[in-house]
C-alpha cells in the first residue's frame, strides 16, 4: 500500500515538474563580480534608498553588510538605516503586509532568498529591473517583460527613464511584444543604468548568501593546498616504493 500511494505521488508530480522546467523569460547576463566591494557598497546604498521601504531583507542584518563589504559601522547607520533601527538588528524595513496588500495588491516580499530561488540568480534580477514599461492597463501604470503582471511600480524610472513597449505580429496573426525603446529618458544614460541594475543585482546575491564573499576568498588557497598536498604525497609515494621491485 506504501509503495502504491508514493507511486501515486510522483505521478501526481510529473505535471508540476514539467512546469517547472519550462522555458522562462529570456535573460540578460548581468556581470556581476561578489569581489568587487564597491559594487556591492554602491548596491547597498541604491537598495536601501529605492527598494528598502517596500522590501525587506528579514534574514540579514545591517551589521553584517558593515563587515562584509568593509563599511564603518557609523556609516552604515548615518546613510543605510532607519533612524529607530539599531546596528544589530534584522533589516525589517519595507511596509506592513495589510498596507501592501491595500496599496499595491499584493504584499512586496522579503527579498532575502530571491537571488537563489528565482532561476537566473542575479540575471533575473538584472532582467527585471531593466524590464519595466508603461502599461496603463496595469492599476500602477507599470508593467515587466519578466514578471508580466506585476504589481511594483518602476521605482527606478527617474534614472531609466521611461520604456515603451514594441509590438510586431507574429505569425499566428497575434501581436506580441518584441521590444522596448526608450520614450523618455530619465537621469542616466543607459550605460549608467546598466551598472545600477548591476550593481543592485549583486548586492542581492550577496545577501541571499553571504559565505559566497569568504568562500571564493579563501578558494584559490584551497587549490593551492591541494596542489602542495600532491605533491608530498608523490614524493611520499616514491619513498615508499623505492626499495620495491
Amino acid at each position: 500500500m506504501t509503495k502504491l500511494r508514493l507511486f501515486a505521488l510522483l505521478l501526481a508530480l510529473v505535471p508540476a515538474l514539467g512546469l517547472a522546467a519550462g522555458p522562462g523569460p529570456a535573460l540578460e547576463h548581468s556581470g556581476t563580480d561578489l569581489s568587487d566591494k564597491a559594487s556591492l557598497q554602491r548596491g547597498a546604498g541604491l537598495y536601501m534608498n529605492y527598494c528598502a521601504s517596500c522590501h525587506a531583507l528579514s534574514m540579514h542584518r545591517y551589521s553584517r553588510i558593515a563587515s562584509d563589504l568593509d563599511l564603518p559601522p557609523e556609516l552604515v547607520e548615518q546613510h543605510l538605516m532607519p533612524s529607530h533601527a539599531k546596528i544589530g538588528e534584522n533589516i525589517h524595513t519595507g511596509i506592513n503586509a495589510g498596507d501592501g496588500d491595500a496599496w499595491l495588491g499584493k504584499a512586496p516580499p522579503d527579498l532575502s532568498l530571491t537571488s537563489r530561488a528565482r532561476l537566473g540568480g542575479p540575471d533575473y534580477i538584472y532582467s527585471y529591473l531593466k524590464g519595466f514599461y508603461i502599461d496603463e492597463a496595469r492599476p500602477m501604470g507599470w508593467n515587466n517583460t519578466v514578471f508580466p503582471g506585476a504589481s511594483m511600480p518602476n521605482v527606478l524610472w527617474e534614472l531609466q527613464g521611461i520604456q515603451r513597449p514594441v509590438y510586431d505580429q507574429g505569425a499566428d496573426g497575434q501581436s506580441h511584444l518584441t521590444r522596448l525603446e526608450l520614450a523618455s529618458p530619465g537621469r542616466l544614460s543607459p550605460q549608467e543604468f546598466d551598472r545600477v541594475a548591476r550593481d543592485i543585482s549583486a548586492f542581492l546575491q550577496y545577501v541571499a548568501e553571504p559565505a559566497a564573499l569568504k568562500r571564493e576568498s579563501v578558494g584559490v588557497w584551497v587549490i593551492l593546498f591541494l596542489v602542495f598536498f600532491t605533491f608530498i604525497a608523490y614524493l611520499l609515494k616514491l619513498e615508499f616504493w623505492r626499495d620495491v621491485h
